[in-house]
């Protein structure tokens, strides 16, 4: 959608108000949608080509409906959208409950969590991305929130699902749905992100837009009992019990370990999100929540858990989700998300129509608790102001964050820097890697750059 804004900088101009275009409000074409087959995963060079023609083909048609937008009703032409009655001001509309579940506007249907081509053999273990660059606020919509699937997903029967508590308790129980869901609930909002967020980054610019490189995050509201209810209902040995172990119901028996100091903590076993009941992708009827850790602790279609002394080393905490560092050396049960950011617009993908003002708007977040300050540069890092917080601002939750920009026309590099309450800053690439190296695939938080060409073509760069 294009925007052509007017700001009132004077009230009155004798007995008649006016407006002036003094500061001239930018605009911008969307990233391309849908536009990743199978064959483009092959080349990402080839891919990015792609990408860009689809976006100047955009911003051709865009600048002509701008043209057309742009009419002088003071010289006689008139905006045909103002002078002309719609059908929708002159019509009866639908009726109420026309679809007993609301669906998003027919004109918003290219929004959609997508699959990158190639990251997997099968879609059944693969991820949908979460468009970021389409999102308001910090809430995920439910029908956006990012999947990511070991053995594919079910449509569970919540009439024959349990969740058994066993191990090194006093009283071993099975809970029905019914029994969870009679329990004292509480309600929170948190960021869920896959560990291998941004994870085809680490060795240079691999995918084009703000949905393929941070797309496997996404914040809702979750609702459920606190595992420390059922831990204390089914009397846990507190002596020895220092661990859990989560496992799912679907093909993979997907399982983890979870040091009992979290168990105790904000670890939540959830049936809602965003005010109604999981989706089925999502775990439904049930999953684990642990806020600030990596997803795949999240274990859904959650059956059972079992307390115990010392940790599992299940097959998905030895052998996967571990870090490769530059020494050879493999490091594990590093779960913990570190304070990460991004700008989703303007991103890559975007084009920028015109010079002049732009609002740079994104998200920031961090496991360790509540984002302190966000700092943006337009100038690859040489200079940094501090951006908006906007309210709320939750412990391990979005935060959203803007500040204002004007675009003289020249080529610029957009990065935000996220700094949460424990002091921790978001590293730059070239920091991370002094650490990590760059074959790794876990926990990327560097900080991403946006370069602006002086033709408004936005663009996935790397600036150490």
């Amino acid at each position: 959608m294009l925007h052509d804004g007017r700001i009132i900088e004077k009230p009155y101009k004798g007995d008649v108000q006016v407006m002036k275009t003094e500061r001239q409000l930018g605009r911008l074409i969307k990233a391309p949608e849908n536009f990743l087959v199978p064959e483009d995963a092959k080349s990402p060079e080839v891919m990015r080509r792609k990408f860009l023609a689809a976006g100047v083909a955009t911003a051709g048609l865009g600048l002509a409906g701008a043209a057309r937008a742009s009419s002088n009703p003071v010289s006689g032409q008139g905006d045909p959208n103002i002078l002309n009655l719609p059908e929708h001001t002159t019509g009866l509309g639908m009726p109420v409950a026309a679809t007993g579940y609301g669906l998003p506007s027919q004109y918003e249907k290219g929004l959609q969590r997508r699959e990158s081509p190639g990251l997997t053999r099968v879609s059944a273990a693969s991820v949908a991305f979460t468009p970021l660059q389409g999102t308001f606020g910090i809430i995920t919509p439910s029908g956006l929130h990012f999947e990511r699937h070991h053995q594919g997903w079910w449509d569970i029967d919540p009439s024959k699902h349990r969740l058994m508590i066993n191990g090194l308790v006093r009283n071993q129980k099975v809970y029905t749905m019914d029994d969870l869901m009679r329990l004292p609930s509480v309600s929170r909002i948190h960021f869920i992100e896959c560990g291998a967020n941004t994870a085809m980054e680490w060795g240079n610019v691999a995918v084009p837009t703000v949905q393929y490189t941070h797309g496997m995050v996404s914040c809702s509201e979750f609702t459920g009992v606190p595992l420390s209810v059922l831990l204390e209902d089914c009397g846990y040995d507190k002596k020895n019990g220092r661990f859990v172990l989560a496992e799912g119901a679907d093909g993979s028996s997907m399982t983890r370990t979870i040091p009992m100091s979290l168990a105790l903590d904000d670890v939540m076993v959830a049936y809602g999100m965003n005010g109604e009941m999981l989706r089925p992708e999502n775990g439904y009827p049930l999953r684990l929540v642990v806020p600030g850790v990596q997803g795949v602790s999240w274990v859904k279609w959650l059956r059972r858990i079992e307390v115990g002394d010392q940790k599992w080393a299940t097959k998905d905490e030895a052998i996967h989700y571990i870090d490769l560092m530059p020494d050879g050396m493999h490091r594990q049960y590093t779960g913990m998300q570190e304070a990460k950011s991004v700008i989703t617009t303007p991103s890559a993908g975007q084009l920028l129509l015109d010079k002049g003002f732009y609002n740079v708007s994104g998200l920031a977040w961090s496991g360790r608790g509540k984002i302190r300050r966000v700092d943006v540069s337009v100038d690859g890092g040489k200079n940094w102001r501090t951006a908006r917080l906007e309210s709320p601002v939750l412990t391990k939750a979005f935060t959203r964050f803007n500040i204002d920009w004007t675009w003289s026309g020249a080529p610029a590099i957009l990065q935000s820097r996220a700094i949460d309450d424990t002091g921790y800053v978001q590293p730059t690439v070239h920091q991370l890697r002094e650490v990590r190296g760059t074959r790794s695939i876990y926990h990327n938080n560097m900080i991403q750059s946006w370069r602006i060409a002086d033709t408004g073509e936005v663009s996935n760069v790397q600036v150490s």
